[in-house]
Parts: structure tokens; sequence; C-alpha cells
């Protein structure tokens, strides 16, 4: 037994999904595209597979509703493209490219459901608490700043206060 599913076009219009063995639209049509569904559209009176127009009619539909994936000019290249002698390599062209774009949508979904698994509070929580770290450790409050090596100059003579003196001067001895 095949694992395609046959649909009927009937000289009425009307498509029959002998699966579920009742009348389905073109919107059921697009649904089982979007569910991945290998089907086959047949009519019922010719036995000619027409699963080609019935996709290209809910192509149709689908670029006189809201934003079209195909401008005027692409369609046009496209009309150019037939009886050439290149059509069957735009063909596969078109084909291996959209299955790469798919590709790379898969894994930019799954990374995204990846990241989003993760509580963001905290997600944020851990890069606050890094950067307080950081913060911590550059403004010395953490206690592993080395007086030594903070990179930071001593103050000036004058607000060193009477008396006192660089760790260098003190090194060194008095001087005077």
């Amino acid at each position: 037994m095949s694992d395609t599913r046959i649909i009927k076009k009937y000289p009425n219009r009307r498509l029959y999904d002998t699966a579920i063995s009742s009348y389905i639209t073109l919107a059921d049509v697009k649904r089982l595209v979007l569910e991945s569904v290998d089907f086959q559209v047949v009519d019922a009176k010719t036995r000619e597979d027409i699963t080609r127009s019935i996709l290209l009619q809910i192509i149709s539909e689908e670029e006189e509703e809201g934003e079209p994936i195909f401008s005027s000019q692409l369609l046009a290249q496209l009309i150019r493209a037939y009886g050439g002698n290149m059509q069957n390599m735009l063909t596969s062209y078109l084909e291996k490219s959209l299955e790469l774009w798919a590709d790379q949508q898969r894994v930019f979904q799954q990374r995204t459901r990846e990241f989003m698994d993760h509580n963001p509070m905290n997600i944020m929580t851990q890069f606050a608490e890094r950067n307080l770290a950081l913060w911590r450790q550059m403004s010395g409050l953490d206690g592993t700043r080395d007086e030594e090596n903070s990179g930071f100059e001593d103050p000036p003579a004058s607000s060193r206060g009477p008396g006192r003196h660089r760790r260098d001067e003190d090194s060194e001895g008095p001087q005077g």
C-alpha cells in the first residue's frame, strides 16, 4: 500500500480526500503541505496527475493575500526561463536553494527554542552576577585587587597629607 495520500478532483471542482473519505478545500490541501504530508491530486475523470496545478492555485491565492513572495520582476524572469536550455538547471537550483533555506530555518528555530527553554530570569540574573563580579574585581571591593598592579596611580602629594610619601619614595628612603 502506498503512503501517498490520494485526493480526487471532480468535474464540479470539488476535492475528495480518499484517506478520510471526505470533501476538502484548498485550505485543507495547504494544511497537508504545511504538515509535509505526501499527497497527489488526480482528476477523477481522466486520472491525470494535477497536483502541480492545485499547488499553483494555492500559491496564486497566497500571492493575492498579504505580502507576496514573488515580485513582478521575479515572475517575469521565471517566465523568460521557460523553454530555454537552462530550464532544468534553474528548476534544480531553485529546489536546492529552497531546501537549504528550509534547513537554515529549522536550525534557527531549534536554537531559538533551546534558548527560550531556559528561564529568561535565570539568564538575566547570571548576566548581572557576572557583571557585578567583574565590577567588584576591577574596583577592588572583592579583596583580590593587588595594589601594586592595580593600574591606578597614587593620589598627588597635595592629597596625601603632610608627612606622607609615595611608596617608591618610601622604598628608596628620604631624599633631601
